[in-house]
């Protein structure tokens, strides 16, 4: 297979995604990157279920310093393209292998995609944002839906202070779900009397994760609305004199032209950002 024109073999070390998996030999073309490659080793392994961003690929690569051959390890990007950086190397001068980040686990209510299933634990990485964790979501639950049409909600159950709030396609699960002691322990400070420790209820859990939670839900459907705002501007039908007054000018035929100020089709309370 390595006749294929532009394409050739590696070699990737992968005990960290199975310990009865040593390795496994991928025929990729010269742009497949680290990323891509994580995600065929993932597929390969039947593991949909794990975060690819847990992962890494590190090169090791034969180098001669003084006469004696050293071994570096090479920390890859995500965008690295390991069959050029092989083909630098003589046959067999190089080493690829899969590490794995370090993470934590969320557990998001995910009911939206499947009504028997009550929430998901995943074991994610500390740069996985909340669109990666969608996304992981629907590939757990074989949905070949848009990431656009789900949210994660963070909602707080703590007596006299729940809320919910969407989240931010771009913030990141593990650092609000740490932040989440901090606002639990102020939750309990401000219910206790000043110069008082407040005393521990039987009934109430002790854990943050007993009032907060990650909840995955569905966007309402707005193609009306976003049809509605790609309609092309147009002259407003009901001009007021105290808006708008015909203007003319002068052409270089003498005639006038009378220019006609047109107002916006879209609504002013749709410019604005709501917080």
């Amino acid at each position: 297979m390595e006749s294929i024109p532009g394409h050739t073999t590696v070699k990737i070390y992968c005990r960290c995604l199975r310990p009865d998996i040593e390795y496994k030999t991928l025929v990729i073309n010269y742009q497949t990157s680290c990323k891509e490659l994580i995600m065929i080793l993932l597929n390969k392994a039947k593991m949909k279920h794990r975060d690819p961003k847990l992962f890494y690929l590190t090169m090791e690569v034969g180098v001669r310093k003084s006469g004696a051959p050293v071994r570096t390890l090479l920390v890859l990007d995500d965008d690295a393209c390991p069959a050029e950086l092989q083909a630098c190397y003589p046959r067999g001068g190089s080493r690829f292998s899969i590490q794995m980040r370090r993470g934590g686990l969320v557990r998001v209510h995910d009911s939206v995609l499947m009504p028997n299933s009550q929430y998901k634990s995943l074991l994610i990485s500390e740069r996985t944002t909340i669109d990666d964790l969608i996304e992981l979501l629907l590939r757990c639950h074989n949905n070949s839906e848009r990431i656009e049409r789900f949210s994660i909600y963070e909602v707080c159950n703590i007596p006299g202070y729940e809320h919910e709030r969407k989240l931010h396609p771009d913030d990141l699960p593990l650092n609000i779900q740490t932040a989440w002691k901090t606002r639990f322990d102020c939750g309990n400070s401000a219910n206790s009397s000043p110069g008082t420790t407040a005393a521990p209820n039987a009934n109430m859990a002790t854990s943050p994760q007993s009032y907060f939670s990650f909840v995955l839900k569905r966007n309402p459907d707005n193609s009306a609305q976003m049809a509605r705002r790609r309609l092309p501007w147009s002259k407003s039908l009901d001009i007021s004199t105290s808006e708008s007054s015909s203007s003319a000018s002068s052409t270089s035929d003498g005639s006038e032209t009378a220019h006609i100020p047109r107002s916006s089709s879209y609504h002013d309370y749709e410019n604005y950002f709501y917080i």
